[in-house]
């Protein structure tokens, strides 16, 4: 019995001795969780893509030369809007520095972009223009919000044209003409990435075509006449992309 009571006192003891030797021991020391990562969009690396839209060609003309001799002062002939529809391809690189992106691209698009205008001077005739092709040799410059690129372009252009002039009751070819002609291209666009290596965007360009003289011939492929051609190209542009690169960067 002596030890029952011994052993009961020990365990009130124990209990009354507890709490103010946990109150004295110090507190634990609390740990901050590691920061979370944020994963932030790379755009550095080559790419190729795909692209179509729309877009319009503004040409005017006026005749300066005939088989008899030069055209002085220079005849207007008219002005039309050639509009259609494009398709084509791009392929460039691009490397970020921050959140700065710069970049260089090759872009060739079939087109079929084509217009026609009564001549204003021979009433019975009317001219055609068409745009069968452009190139765009340009460099970017851009900024990022992680996976959104905002940039503008600047560089060269090329198209590839088709002049007819034809009678505007029968159709019947009088003369037609073609060239390659170069200028100047500057461009916007705004570029999404919707996985780790693809991207979709909007672009609009402008391309500065300049004056050229063009001379026609008949289908028989004599000299027909000698007119001055200005050009300016509207483009509008859907573009697909996919990036030949590494993972997105780990970004705290």
């Amino acid at each position: 019995m002596k030890k029952i009571f011994l052993g009961a006192a020990s365990l009130i003891a124990i209990g009354a001795v507890a709490p103010a030797l946990a109150a004295d021991m110090p507190a634990r020391a609390y740990t901050k969780a590691p920061p979370m990562m944020a994963a932030m969009y790379d755009w550095s690396g080559f790419y190729l893509g795909i692209n179509g839209g729309g877009g319009s060609a503004h040409t005017c003309s006026s005749l300066t030369a005939v088989p008899l001799g030069a055209v002085v002062p220079a005849l207007p002939q008219g002005c039309n809007n050639a509009t259609g529809g494009t398709v084509g391809g791009q392929i460039g690189y691009r490397w970020q520095a921050s959140n700065w992106v710069f970049g260089f691209e090759g872009q060739g698009n079939w087109a079929d972009f084509s217009g026609s205008n009564v001549n204003q001077q021979f009433l019975a005739l009317s001219d055609r223009t068409k745009v069968n092709a452009f190139g765009l040799i340009t460099g970017q410059v851009g900024y990022a919000w992680n996976n959104v690129l905002a940039y503008v372009k600047g560089g060269a252009a090329v198209t590839s044209n088709k002049y007819t002039t034809f009678t505007t009751a029968t159709g019947g070819i009088v003369d037609s003409a073609s060239e390659t002609r170069w200028g100047a291209a500057v461009g916007a666009g705004l570029e999404l990435g919707f996985a780790q290596n693809w991207t979709v965007g909007v672009e609009y360009d402008h391309l500065f075509m300049g004056n050229h003289n063009i001379s026609a011939n008949t289908p028989a492929g004599a000299f027909s006449a000698t007119s001055r051609i200005s050009q300016d190209v509207d483009i509008g542009l859907v573009r697909l992309n996919y990036r030949f690169g590494g993972p997105m960067i780990a970004k705290y």
